[in-house]
C-alpha cells in the first residue's frame, strides 16, 4: 500500500504521504493502538489508511470500521475511505443495505457499524476494528469490540481508534495515565499537518476568533483538561458580560424559544455592531406556546424593525392540537400583526457540546474578544450561565439539578449557534485535506 507501507500481502500503491506522527502510528504494532490529535491533524485519513492496510494484510478476513453515531460514520468516516478508494482506483463493492464494503484485490470486508447501540456489536470474530473519534464513544462499545477481535485466521489482530481529547476521561486513563499492558497511544503535535498550512497559512490562528480559550486548548492544541468539568458557560463573568442594552428601532428583535411548559422561556436581543445584545427574557410557570407569543406581543407589538425566530428544533413535532410549536408561533405572529418575520429554525439541533463551544467563544474568544452582553434584568439566563453544570466526569450537562435552570441558556444557544457557527467546517472529516 505505498505510503502506508502495506505491501505486506496484497499489493496497492496508495497515494499518501503520512506526517509523522502519522507514520509512528502505522507503524505501531500493539495489539490496541491510539491516535490523539487536535483538529486538523490528519485522525480520519490516519484511520481509513490503517483500516485498508490490515486489510490487504488480513486478506479474506472481516473488519469493521465504527463511528459514535450513524450520521457521523455515513457523513464523515465512510465518506473518508470511499474517496481514498476512488481516487486510488482500488476496486470495491459496497452493499449499502448491509453497510458491508467488499474489497476486490483480497474479498475483505469491512463492516461500517455505529456505535450508538454497543449491545448490537455481539456475533462475528473480527480480524481487526477501528473506531472514529473514540472519546464520545462509551467504554462499553470498545470493550464488546475487544471480545470480538479473535478471527483465528488472521495474521494480526488488531483494535485502534483515533481521538480528539475530551478531558481525562477512560480513554486518556486506558491509553495513556494508566496505560493497560498491549495498549499504545501515538499523540500528534499541534500544527504538525503542513497540508493544511500550505493551503491556509493562518488556519490554526483564524480558529482563535471561533473557540472559547480553553475550546481552542483542547481541539487546536490537542491538550488534556478537565473541560467537561464543572460550569458549562465557564467563559461569562457577570462584571464583563452584563450591561444595560438598549433597543434600537430600527433593527430587527431576535427571539430565541426553548419549548417548555414549565418554565416556557425565551430571550428577545439584537445584533449591533457584531456584538449580541440581550435585553430581555421571557419565563413563564406553566404557561403553552400560544402564552408565550401573546406575551411576546404584548411587550413588543409596536416593534417596527422587524423579528427573526430561533427555536428548538424540536418544535417541528405535532402537539395532540394538532399543530406544531413552530407552526403556533407562525401563527400568532401573524395573526397579531407582526411584519417581515424571518425564522432561522435548523432541521435538526446542533451537537450540544458545539453549542456550548460557540456560546463560550461568544463570550470571549481565544484571541480575547468579547461579542455577548446581557442586560442585568435577565435574571434567569444570568443565573443560567452561572449555575448551569455538567454531571461528574462527563459532557452530560446536568438538567436535573434544577428544573429552571439550562432553558434560557439553551435558547441563547440557538441564537449564536444559527448566526455565529462557522460557514466553512475546514478538517479531516469536513474535506480532504491532501
Amino acid at each position: 500500500m505505498g505510503g502506508a507501507n502495506g505491501r505486506e500481502r496484497g499489493q496497492r500503491d496508495i497515494k499518501y504521504a503520512p506526517l509523522p506522527s502519522q507514520a509512528a502510528f502505522h507503524a505501531s504494532r500493539a495489539r490496541f493502538k491510539g491516535f490523539s490529535g487536535p483538529i486538523g491533524s490528519g485522525k480520519s485519513q490516519a484511520l481509513c489508511h490503517e483500516a485498508l492496510r490490515l486489510s490487504y494484510y488480513n486478506a479474506g478476513r472481516l473488519g469493521l470500521i465504527g463511528a459514535p453515531t450513524y450520521p457521523m460514520l455515513r457523513d464523515a468516516t465512510q465518506v473518508t475511505l470511499l474517496s481514498i478508494l476512488e481516487e486510488s482506483r482500488i476496486p470495491f463493492d459496497l452493499n449499502k443495505a448491509e453497510n458491508v464494503l467488499v474489497l476486490k484485490d483480497t474479498r475483505s470486508k469491512i463492516l461500517f457499524r455505529s456505535l450508538d447501540d454497543f449491545e448490537r456489536l455481539r456475533g462475528t470474530n473480527l480480524a481487526w476494528f477501528g473506531l472514529d473519534e473514540l472519546t464520545y464513544t462509551s467504554e462499553e462499545a470498545w470493550l464488546r469490540l475487544e471480545g470480538r477481535l479473535r478471527d483465528p485466521r488472521a495474521i494480526h489482530l488488531c483494535g485502534f481508534a483515533v481521538w480528539t481529547p475530551k478531558g481525562y476521561d477512560w480513554v486518556y486513563r486506558r491509553f495513556l495515565s494508566g496505560r493497560v499492558p498491549g495498549y499504545e497511544a501515538i499523540i500528534a503535535r499541534p500544527m504538525e499537518n503542513r497540508h493544511i498550512l500550505d493551503k491556509v497559512p493562518d488556519f490554526y490562528e483564524r480558529l482563535k476568533t471561533s473557540y472559547d480559550e480553553r475550546f481552542y486548548r483542547q481541539e487546536v492544541l490537542g491538550e488534556y483538561l478537565h473541560i467537561t468539568d464543572g460550569l458549562v458557560y465557564h467563559a461569562f463573568d457577570r462584571l464583563v458580560h452584563v450591561k444595560s442594552n438598549e433597543i434600537e428601532p430600527s433593527k430587527p428583535l431576535l427571539w430565541a424559544l426553548d419549548f417548555n411548559v414549565d418554565p416556557m422561556s425565551s430571550i428577545v436581543a439584537q445584533i449591533c455592531d457584531g456584538h449580541v445584545r440581550v435585553m430581555d427574557e421571557i419565563v413563564m410557570c406553566r404557561a403553552s406556546t400560544k402564552q408565550a407569543c401573546e406575551e411576546f406581543h404584548n411587550r413588543y407589538g409596536a416593534h417596527a424593525g422587524g423579528v427573526v425566530v430561533y427555536a428548538d428544533a424540536s418544535g417541528a413535532r405535532m402537539q395532540t392540537t394538532g399543530a406544531s410549536d413552530h407552526a403556533i408561533v407562525k401563527t400568532c405572529l401573524r395573526n397579531a400583526g407582526f411584519g417581515n418575520v424571518v425564522y432561522k429554525i435548523p432541521g435538526r439541533n446542533p451537537p450540544v457540546r458545539d453549542r456550548v463551544a460557540q456560546v463560550n467563544a461568544t463570550l470571549k474568544t481565544a484571541g480575547g474578544e468579547v461579542q455577548l452582553f446581557i442586560d442585568p434584568k435577565c435574571r434567569e439566563l444570568i443565573k443560567d450561565l452561572e449555575e448551569v453544570m455538567y454531571k461528574p466526569e462527563t459532557g452530560v450537562i446536568d438538567k436535573e439539578r434544577d428544573p429552571r435552570r439550562t432553558h434560557l441558556s439553551d435558547a441563547l444557544g440557538y441564537l449564536i449557534w444559527m448566526e455565529f457557527q462557522q460557514r466553512q467546517n475546514i478538517g479531516e472529516q469536513q474535506h480532504r485535506l491532501f
